[in-house]
């Protein structure tokens, strides 16, 4: 089986259950670090929920992404700039970051736009820059994935974890998601260097998230998101002006 990043043969390196009834393989690559299952052909099932019931942590990581975002985006971006929240889920983050003070759109095939509705990614809307959070594991073909997105911007801000060196056995690592069946992709940043290089990108791990970017961004920006647990994003976020009122007198017109 060949590598979906950069094509090179892959090697299997373990076999495990998914979903408690599926045997599926799993292959690396060692040229670009890369690991993928086989071809997915259980997603049907395990997308019954877009959301899994499993994910318990989904609001407390919203919570989190958007003190770290708030820092992170006021002293890197424009105040003016606009951005898109790519499967976006039920829309709670792009809420969350309009509520703050951004100008967020939300853009989800898979779910329905429950929070942020009204404000729905236009394609004609410039986009200075794409957040994606927990939606790179779950990208069956990465490369025309991450694509789509360089088309919408070249700043790409995202969350997964990254695979450990040496690859875990299966019961070692939650992140497979065996119990949803729905990660199928995992990287390592050998292979977010490798997708960087190959796009003309900056990489940068900021712990959280991550960053490829045509913007070579300063080394210290991966360390200013500690300050969030001390407020740092409380003091940033007074710079703002909350479009809670504003949106509601938009919708409130329709």
């Amino acid at each position: 089986m060949n590598c979906k990043i950069c094509k090179t043969t892959t090697k299997q390196v373990f076999s495990t259950k998914i979903l408690k009834k599926h045997d599926v393989n799993y292959f690396h690559c060692e040229a670009c670090g890369f690991l993928q299952t086989e071809e997915p052909y259980w997603l049907e099932e395990a997308y019954g929920e877009s959301i899994n019931v499993s994910d318990t942590g989904y609001m407390q990581r919203n919570i989190g992404l958007s003190q770290k975002l708030t820092i992170f985006l006021s002293l890197f971006f424009s105040k003016n700039s606009k951005f898109l929240d790519y499967a976006g889920g039920y829309g709670v983050f792009v809420r969350m970051m309009r509520d703050i003070g951004f100008d967020f759109y939300w853009d989800d095939k898979f779910t329905t736009n429950l929070f942020s509705r009204g404000f729905e990614y236009d394609s004609k809307t410039k986009i200075d820059a794409v957040t994606t959070f927990e939606s790179f594991e779950h990208f069956v073909n990465p490369v025309q994935e991450i694509e789509k997105l360089l088309s919408i911007s070249n700043n790409i801000i995202f969350s997964t974890e990254t695979l450990p060196n040496p690859i875990p056995d299966p019961e070692e690592w939650w992140y497979y998601g065996l119990d949803h069946g729905q990660h199928v992709s995992f990287y390592s940043e050998k292979t977010f260097e490798y997708i960087a290089n190959k796009y003309g990108l900056n990489y940068i791990n900021l712990g959280t998230f991550h960053v490829l970017s045509k913007r070579k961004l300063p080394t210290y920006a991966k360390y200013v998101l500690k300050f969030s647990k001390f407020g740092l994003h409380k003091i940033l976020q007074k710079r703002l002006k909350s479009k809670t009122w504003e949106d509601y007198l938009k919708m409130s017109e329709k």
